[in-house]
């Protein structure tokens, strides 16, 4: 079974009540971007796949950063002078900044409110903080919360640790017919946050637990990695072998109901970025295309100068362009199974188009081949999806010079890519295109 057959075969809809079920085993997880909660996901994660898991060592230099100490937490809490939890991280893991510092000691009201965060424009939200890369500690609540707290000594305590370590992250290689490979990137190191970036791991997971079920002309290499460090770590430690790269998507935020919007790569005109502008035009829905810009998610690591790969970035709406990003509103009940499904139709399109995009030569470029004799005609003329049909061959005929794909051919044609690729099929049986070679 080929790419092409898994497009027919599967359904959408029922794939992304099992993307959904994942994303709930997940939530409830506090990831960061090392530890034993990121460690925890990847278990989940290979109940699916088989992944390898990669420890590199605090300390380890990568370009220009270093690995940091491991995080890991146990519980955290502020109690009230009557010894009751007022805020409680077993109720929500988004109440401790990730990467606090342990603390457990008795703080008066105003010295506490250094180390509190809220949303007062969301006053029932609790907002999502970190401290990675400087030593700290606080608490993230709701500003309805804040507003109750009294003038009186409160209990502090941060049950964490801060030691010499391990970044732990999970790759997932399928080897195809060439070493040319697609990579598909999500960050996987947020606590409970459903649509960031939840949902970009079970679109990976679930892509690649599909494709490993057939013949696949690319290689492909799933990562699943702690956000920024993530990728600069694979990157340094997979130097050398960056250049199979041929085309690449990082995937986040794809649950929500938003529509689709593509980030292309910083070559702005790579193959992955007219494929996805492809699939997303010939939609008939509402979306987006954005240039590349150097900040967001992985993709700038990856379209970094000494790289430029050609990776774009994949979402439905972007960060920070939603009131519920970064805070407890991205629950469960904000990432919706028809979009899941959606998205995973859009990139399944996507790599169908990577895996068939195939420049083919004309063995009838002198005029016109009578296509009749061949049956390739409609046996009854004047039928619109007929003339469609002839239409697509004569372009495919027309264009197949060596120089342009199908997909150049189908952005010509002003025609979806499945329908110039049936038309390429159609003339291969008989005889009238050869593959060029590479």
């Amino acid at each position: 079974m080929n790419i092409t057959d898994l497009k027919q075969k599967v359904n959408p809809n029922e794939v992304s009540h099992q993307m959904y079920q994942l994303i709930s085993q997940l939530y409830p997880i506090c990831r960061s971007i090392t530890g034993n909660g990121f460690r925890e996901t990847l278990h989940w994660i290979s109940k699916h796949i088989e992944l390898t898991k990669h420890e590199v060592p605090t300390g380890t230099q990568v370009f220009d950063w270093t690995v940091p100490r491991e995080w890991n937490i146990k519980d955290a809490y502020i109690k009230n002078s009557k010894g009751e939890k007022i805020i409680d991280f077993k109720k929500s893991n988004l109440h401790v900044v990730n990467y606090s510092v342990p603390i457990h000691q008795k703080i008066l009201l105003d010295e506490l409110k250094k180390h509190l965060f809220t949303l007062p424009e969301h006053p029932d939200w609790i907002p999502y903080r970190t401290s990675y890369y400087k030593e700290s500690w606080g608490f993230c609540l709701s500003h309805n919360q804040l507003l109750e707290l009294e003038d009186e000594e409160y209990e502090v305590c941060i049950d964490s640790s801060l030691e010499n370590g391990y970044l732990t992250y999970g790759e997932y290689y399928l080897k195809g017919d060439k070493p040319d490979e697609v990579l598909i990137s999500c960050h996987a190191c947020h606590p409970s946050l459903g649509n960031d970036n939840l949902s970009g791991i079970a679109l990976s997971t679930f892509l690649a637990k599909y494709l490993s079920q057939i013949n696949l002309s690319y290689s492909y290499r799933f990562l699943f990695i702690p956000g920024t460090i993530g990728s600069i770590t694979w990157l340094s430690l997979n130097e050398s072998q960056v250049q199979n790269i041929k085309h690449g998507l990082v995937l986040t935020c794809v649950g929500d109901s938003g529509k689709s919007t593509y980030k292309k790569s910083r070559r702005g005109d790579a193959e992955i970025d007219k494929a996805v502008t492809h699939v997303l035009k010939h939609s008939r829905q509402e979306h987006d295309i954005i240039d590349f810009f150097p900040y967001g998610y992985d993709e700038r690591q990856f379209c970094s100068p000494a790289f430029n790969l050609p990776v774009g970035c994949f979402m439905r709406t972007p960060h920070s362009c939603y009131p519920e990003y970064h805070t407890s509103a991205d629950n469960l009940d904000f990432v919706k199974p028809q979009s899941l499904a959606d998205s995973f139709s859009k990139c399944l399109s996507t790599l169908h188009i990577l895996e068939n995009n195939k420049k083919y030569l004309n063995q009838n470029p002198k005029c016109e081949p009578q296509l009749g004799k061949r049956g390739l005609y409609g046996a009854i003329g004047g039928q619109t999806d007929t003339k469609i049909t002839e239409l697509a061959m004569l372009w495919v005929l027309n264009l197949s010079d060596g120089d342009h794909g199908l997909l150049d051919i189908a952005d010509r044609a002003g025609m979806s890519f499945d329908f110039i690729n049936k038309a390429a099929n159609a003339l291969l049986k008989h005889d009238l295109l050869i593959e060029k070679p590479e």
